[in-house]
C-alpha cells in the first residue's frame, strides 16, 4: 500500500480532508486517533506518563486530563521533548501495524507531526493541506474555544508553512469552497490510483 502521510497546521482541515478520501473507501490511518488509544486508561503508555508527569495529569475517572498536560507540555521544551519521546514511537508502530493490514492500492495516514517528528521516510508520498493563518485561528476558535493568542502560539510552536509546502509532493488548497475542496481530493484520489 502507497502510504501518503497527510500533514498540515493546526485548523487547516485535515480531519475534513480525511472524511472526504474516506468516501473512496481508503484506509485512513490518524496518528491523533492512535495517540487517543495509545493514553486510554490502564494503557501502558498512560501509566508510563503519570511516572514522568505525575498524578495531576490524571483524572478522578482514571482518564488523561489532556488540557492540563497541554499546559504543562507548551510551557516547557523538556516536558514536550519527554512526552514525544513515549508517544511518537507507538503511534508510528501501531500505524505501521496498521498499514500492514490493508488491501487497498494507497491509504492515507493523517500525521500533523509528519515533518516534526522528522518521520517524512515513514510515508511514501506527502499531501500538504495549506490555509492563510487567519483561517486557521478562526477554525481552532470555533472548534476548541481557545483565544487567538493561545493558537498563534501553537501555530509557532510547529513547523513554518513555508517548511510544509518545501516538503509538499502535493498540495490541498484549503482556502475555497467545500466543493473546489471536494474536486482536489477527486483528482489526488485519481492521481494516488496511477502512483
Amino acid at each position: 500500500m502507497i502510504k501518503v502521510g497527510l500533514t498540515g497546521g493546526i485548523g487547516s482541515g485535515k480531519s475534513t480532508i480525511t472524511d472526504l478520501f474516506s468516501q473512496y473507501n481508503i484506509p485512513i490511518i490518524d496518528a491523533d486517533i492512535i495517540a487517543h488509544q495509545l493514553v486510554e486508561p490502564g494503557q501502558p503508555a498512560l501509566i508510563q506518563l503519570q511516572q514522568v508527569f505525575g498524578k495531576s495529569i490524571i483524572n478522578d475517572d482514571d482518564t488523561l486530563n489532556r488540557s492540563h498536560l497541554r499546559d504543562l507540555v507548551f510551557s516547557d521544551k523538556e516536558k514536550k521533548i519527554q512526552l514525544e519521546a513515549i508517544l511518537h514511537p507507538l503511534v508510528f508502530q501501531r500505524m505501521q501495524l496498521e498499514c500492514d493490514n490493508q488491501e487497498s492500492h494507497y491509504g492515507i495516514l493523517s500525521i500533523p507531526l509528519l515533518i516534526e517528528t522528522k518521520m517524512t521516510s515513514f510515508v511514501d508520498h506527502i499531501l500538504v493541506v495549506d490555509c492563510p493563518v487567519e483561517s486557521q485561528v478562526e477554525r481552532v476558535k470555533l472548534r476548541d474555544k481557545l483565544s487567538s493568542e493561545r493558537i498563534l502560539s501553537i501555530i509557532s510552536s510547529q513547523t513554518s508553512r513555508e517548511t510544509r509546502l518545501f516538503y509538499a509532493d502535493t498540495i490541498i488548497d484549503n482556502s475555497n469552497s467545500a466543493s473546489q475542496l471536494a474536486e482536489q481530493v477527486k483528482k489526488l484520489h485519481n492521481h494516488y490510483l496511477n502512483l
